[in-house]
């Protein structure tokens, strides 16, 4: 059965902000920042919950993968990207260098 938070991001980060997942980042020059404090997050400082994966309703070309985290310091949030042919590739690798023992998919 799909869960209700597979077919939209906007249901997901709605789910999860319901459940503390509150803090919203931005990837810049090799970091991720929390909006609300401006904390900057290297690959090591994440936790990643859970990502889910989406293929654009239209254009399954547009690809897209949201995030949810957890900082070393107990901030809880998402990150939404695109990836595939659009996907930043400096966004990417920084995901991909997150520890694989800090992924809990």
């Amino acid at each position: 059965m799909e869960n209700a938070y597979t077919r939209h991001e906007k249901d997901a980060i709605d789910k999860f902000e319901k459940e503390g997942y509150t803090d919203r980042f931005r990837y810049e020059s090799g970091v991720l920042i929390n909006l609300e404090t401006s904390k900057k997050y290297k690959p090591k400082d994440l936790t990643i919950l859970k990502e889910i994966r989406y293929e654009g309703m239209s254009n399954p070309d547009d690809l897209s993968i949201l995030y949810i985290l957890e900082t070393n310091d107990g901030a809880k949030g998402t990150f939404l990207m695109a990836y595939g042919p659009s996907a930043d590739t400096e966004t990417a690798t920084f995901f991909k260098d997150v520890p694989d023992e800090n992924y809990h998919r």
